[in-house]
């Protein structure tokens, strides 16, 4: 059986705040959560994504750079050589080359954004502050390839192992809008956000997420794992599974046809995120 992952991901994991993975599986449109699993170490989580079955997983962290950002820096605009190029930099290098770009930009334009960002909603992934999705790129994507995985349109690896970049938010809010559900500030860890969280936990389970419409998949808890999800005032857990239904929806897509997972045509530089 095909295991299903959904990754809500540190660039800088510890024991306050690890890398949180969801590991569930399909069971006739229902998507079982089997167990979390915590890494707090990036060598931890990369050693599990090694171990030996098949699984399709759903990772949030950016999987590519935006063409006009390459391209203005003069890096390879090949996927597998610009990751390359990018994982032998320094954090300190990248956020030099980075800064560069954008101090020669207008006010208002500042970052380059790829094609998925509009859809998705989603950051710049060239920014390296608030949240720095750029340091979780340099630190994750070398590390799924070196896993051996596939990355659909990006890299081809072991067809039994597939990753797909996720975005919790994007499902989050085509239920809550903007309301939000979560924040790693203890002050802010609101009764407003719990209401949200809970509202965000029922919705899944009974089907009703207007992205996953279509494929009728809908989520399996136990009462301790909901309790666990709507309790984790972080929603580290809760965003590692709505990664998971993300990565649920991309395998019915392929068991139903899809030769990408169901990503659109998009730009192999840049990757695109699932369900956008």
């Amino acid at each position: 059986m095909t295991a299903l992952l959904g990754c809500d991901f540190t660039s800088a994991p510890s024991r306050r705040k690890p890398i949180t993975l969801a590991v569930g599986h399909a069971d006739r449109g229902r998507v079982v959560l089997d167990r979390m699993e915590r890494f707090e170490s990036l060598d931890a989580w990369a050693e599990r994504l090694k171990a030996p079955g098949a699984w399709v997983g759903g990772f949030d962290l950016p999987f590519g750079l935006p063409r006009e950002l390459v391209v203005a820096l003069g890096w390879p605009t090949g996927w597998r050589a610009c990751m390359t190029h990018c994982a032998s930099l320094s954090r300190d290098d990248i956020r030099a080359a980075f800064a560069a770009f954008c101090d020669a930009r207008p006010v208002g334009g500042k970052f380059a954004h790829r094609a998925t960002d509009g859809p998705a909603g989603s950051s710049p992934s060239m920014k390296w502050v608030n949240p720095p999705v750029a340091f979780m790129l340099h630190a994750g994507v070398p590390r799924l390839i070196d896993s051996g995985a596939t990355l659909p349109g990006l890299h081809d690896g072991d067809p039994a192992r597939i990753a797909l970049e996720a975005y919790p938010g994007l499902l989050a809010r085509s239920v809550l809008g903007n309301t939000s559900y979560k924040s790693d500030d203890r002050a802010r860890q609101t009764p407003e956000r719990l209401i949200a969280r809970k509202t965000l936990i029922n919705a899944l389970e009974g089907g009703q997420t207007p992205l996953l419409q279509g494929s009728g998949l809908r989520l399996k808890l136990t009462h301790p794992q909901r309790d666990g999800l709507a309790d984790d005032a972080s929603g580290d857990a809760l965003d590692a599974v709505l990664c998971l239904l993300q990565a649920a929806w991309a395998q019915h897509q392929h068991e139903t046809g899809h030769p990408l997972y169901g990503l659109p045509a998009f730009d192999p530089l840049e990757g695109w995120i699932v369900t956008a």
